[in-house]
């Protein structure tokens, strides 16, 4: 798996929102597509975030006011992991381990080109390795 890289694995294009749209418009974005995050873009189309399945649950479970019609940039996670297109998937992989992030922007300089995540990685390992067989109590 060493020499299989981010770029091989990554889904691209990827969705993405901009940063004064609404929840309800990622919402559509992320059941539209079937996805669990989109790219928050802001000016110039730069990664300003991340909004995922996980900050939609959040919302919901909060008590912060936050509705429908309020703008992603309010829920998006800032605090991005990003990774490039010719890193290896090990070094992707441990590094979502390490950060706790598991939804990587795959980025080319400032560019947005793709996004790899822990489902792509675990489909990739049940793809090369044969899962093991359950164990007899």
């Amino acid at each position: 798996m060493e020499d299989v890289f981010v770029g091989s694995l990554m889904s691209a294009p990827v969705h993405s929102v901009n940063r004064d749209a609404s929840l309800r418009e990622a919402a559509r974005v992320l059941t539209e597509y079937d996805v669990g995050s989109v790219v928050v873009v802001g000016e110039a189309d730069r990664l300003d975030g991340l909004l995922t399945v996980t900050d939609f649950v959040r919302v919901v479970a909060g008590d912060d006011g936050y509705g429908p019609g309020a703008s992603v940039s309010a829920a998006m996670s800032t605090d991005l992991v990003t990774t490039g297109a010719n890193e290896a998937i090990t070094t992707a992989a441990d590094l979502m381990v390490e950060t706790g992030h598991y939804h990587l922007p795959v980025v080319d300089g400032e560019a947005v080109i793709g996004i790899v995540t822990a489902a792509d990685l675990a489909a990739y390992v049940s793809t090369v390795r044969a899962p093991h067989p359950p164990r007899r109590g």
